[in-house]
């Protein structure tokens, strides 16, 4: 018998709940941290600016919006380049990469304002199923090789395969894959956190686990808080990111929606989810965190689990924060090896792909007609093929250069239907 559903608004039963809120935290919890690390910044504010986030996100969105947020890899580029080249003044500079963090999400914001002003019904026609569907699909299709790396499958520079990544990253895949078919019961709905279980105690005899880290973790610590700068450089070289973010965004609730059987950008509204990620990322800055977004590791997992629970998605914000001040939990945490991470992320990122072949499936775009048709050949190659626009310090490609271009076409496709220029077939 398959596995129950439970919808956005129910309530899991608590020692159900607790397994299916750490299997959330843990989907995001490797590449939350990765962005601090990288900005050699306390991971411990990002966890407690993550989890009072989503519970703001989760409160601004009525409770309907089943979304966490994490960490956003958009800033990566533009803050590197504010940080500077010499990486001893990394510390000294990172309040200004906040100033520009803060102005991001006020941009979100004002964007959430225009919208709850003026509607979201222009959404049908700068982004119809045949482009949403294939930008959709690019979320996870883009990130597939990322998956693969941390599972092992590259060699390193002298073309060595990490043999023994590779064994957990396939324990921890082939656990949650035929664990999602065969598992009964409470068991069912579990799978990426067994899978992690699994992957995790398979590394401990090869060697992956540090336990010296574990070991030297303090066993109760405080966050580290930055102090946000405001330098008018600073942020207009971080500002663009904002746009990858909004285009990310915005593709992640679709998706979202199309999982949970909702329309979620009218019901709580595209607006809402857009403020709650805009005012999270205002007070991540003014206390030194990075600027977060929706997940789509978390959208994989309610995907394969048919929990869509908020109550789940606060829980998982709840033990974000506690986290934030327990170092040894965080230490065993932080400790879980790449592989393992990267077998979880093969399934979820496919699943992202997927949906947006379900939701070209669902809403039976026709494809026989022009239109539909070159909207979503374009989309696609732009996204995969690799091509790049930059602009300022920031770099467009990928899903967020797709959901550009895409919105351009289907906008101007939209006016030429619209004056009847358009035929009707297509002569493939």
């Amino acid at each position: 018998m398959a596995a129950k559903t439970y919808q956005v608004e129910e309530k899991v039963p608590f020692l159900q709940a607790i397994p299916l809120s750490f299997q959330h935290l843990f989907a995001m919890f490797g590449a939350s941290v990765l962005v601090p690390t990288l900005f050699k910044i306390d991971p411990a504010v990002v966890l407690l600016m993550n989890g009072v986030g989503t519970l703001i996100y989760l409160v601004l969105c009525k409770g309907k919006a089943p979304a966490f947020l994490g960490s956003s890899f958009a800033f990566l580029s533009p803050v590197f380049v504010v940080l500077g080249a010499n990486q001893a003044m990394w510390g000294a500079n990172y309040g200004l990469a906040l100033g520009g963090f803060i102005a991001s999400g006020l941009i979100f914001v004002a964007v959430a304002l225009l919208i709850g002003a003026f509607g979201s019904g222009w959404i049908k026609f700068v982004l119809p199923p045949a482009t949403m569907g294939p930008i959709v699909a690019l979320i996870g299709l883009e990130l597939a090789s990322v998956a693969t790396d941390m599972a092992g499958f590259k060699p390193d520079a002298s073309g060595v395969y990490n043999t023994s990544g590779i064994i957990v990253a396939m324990v921890t895949l082939f656990t949650v894959a035929f664990g999602s078919l065969l598992f009964r019961g409470f068991m069912a709905v579990i799978p990426v956190l067994t899978g992690i279980v699994a992957g995790y105690l398979v590394s401990i005899p090869m060697g992956l686990v540090n336990f010296d880290v574990i070991a030297a973790a303090p066993v109760l610590a405080f966050p580290t808080v930055y102090t946000p700068v405001f330098d008018i450089n600073a942020i207009l070289i971080i500002l663009p990111a904002s746009l990858v973010v909004i285009s990310e965004h915005i593709g992640h609730l679709v998706v979202t929606g199309n999982i949970v059987g909702r329309d979620l950008t009218k019901d709580p509204g595209l607006h809402r989810s857009l403020l709650g990620d805009g005012v999270s990322t205002v007070l991540s800055g003014f206390f030194g965190s990075v600027p977060t977004t929706t997940y789509g590791e978390n959208i994989g997992v309610m995907a394969i689990t048919r929990v869509f629970s908020v109550w789940v998605i606060g829980g998982a914000a709840a033990i974000s924060i506690v986290l934030a001040f327990i170092g040894k939990l965080s230490a065993v945490i932080q400790s879980i090896p790449t592989p393992v991470m990267g077998g979880i992320c093969i399934l979820l990122f496919g699943v992202i792909a997927a949906s947006g072949i379900r939701m070209l499936v669902e809403t039976r775009v026709d494809y026989s007609k022009p239109i539909n048709l070159t909207l979503t050949a374009i989309v696609l190659i732009v996204g995969i093929s690799g091509m790049a626009v930059t602009i300022g310090t920031v770099q467009l490609k990928g899903m967020a250069l797709a959901t550009v271009v895409g919105m351009a076409l289907s906008l101007t496709f939209h006016l030429l239907e619209r004056f009847g220029l358009t035929n009707t077939q297509t002569d493939i």
